[in-house]
């Protein structure tokens, strides 16, 4: 939820377009229940990209089943395996302007959590071992950023300037900021004429 409100800030168009998203849909009844957060697509793609940029480990640790062949190195079985998803998430093979935080790119995009054979994006690991967590994980942050989007306009706190929140990570398994983020919520107010 930090990385997602930290990548927002930075973008205001993208926070615009996720906050009338939900406040269109809510209007004056003032609060997400789980069961809006399937008319919410681009808050949806909001999480996925935050989770390509900031995956919630940055290295996967997998041991092999039996023996395979990878560009022509031998892998026997019980062969320890570093998959680097922070890599992955950021390689421009796959993902155009890797760097930049693009909602969108997952507007048309068939790649999710849990069915994604292509591998270019494991936030939570994939196959047998994803994580057992995932589903619950992701209904908890899109419903707590759902209800926070919708509730409150976010400000820097005076003399801090977008350009200025740091995007860095810091941990090598799983990664966090070097800077909390600080923000100012600002109550959101239903006025009759926007619904």
């Amino acid at each position: 939820m930090n990385w997602a409100m930290t990548e927002l800030v930075k973008s205001p168009k993208a926070m615009k377009k996720v906050q009338d998203e939900i406040r269109n849909y809510v209007g004056s009844k003032g609060k997400v229940e789980e069961s809006d957060l399937d008319n919410f697509p681009y808050l949806r793609m909001v999480v996925k990209e935050t989770l390509r940029l900031h995956s919630i480990a940055s290295i996967l640790l997998r041991q092999t089943m039996k023996h395979s062949k990878i560009d022509g190195y031998d892998m026997y079985p019980k062969t320890w395996v570093l998959i680097n998803t922070w890599a992955m998430g950021r390689n421009p093979e796959y993902w155009p302007n890797p760097e930049e935080f693009l909602p969108e790119r997952f507007e048309d995009s068939t790649t999710d959590f849990t069915r994604n054979q292509n591998f270019e994006y494991l936030p939570f690991g994939g196959g047998r071992r994803v994580c057992p967590g995932l589903n619950t994980g992701i209904v908890l942050v899109e419903l707590v950023l759902a209800n926070i989007l919708c509730s409150f306009d976010w400000e820097l706190p005076k003399g801090l300037k977008r350009e200025d929140l740091n995007s860095k990570e810091e941990y090598l398994a799983a990664l966090g900021s070097r800077h909390p983020l600080e923000l100012v919520p600002i109550k959101h107010v239903v006025k009759i004429s926007d619904h």
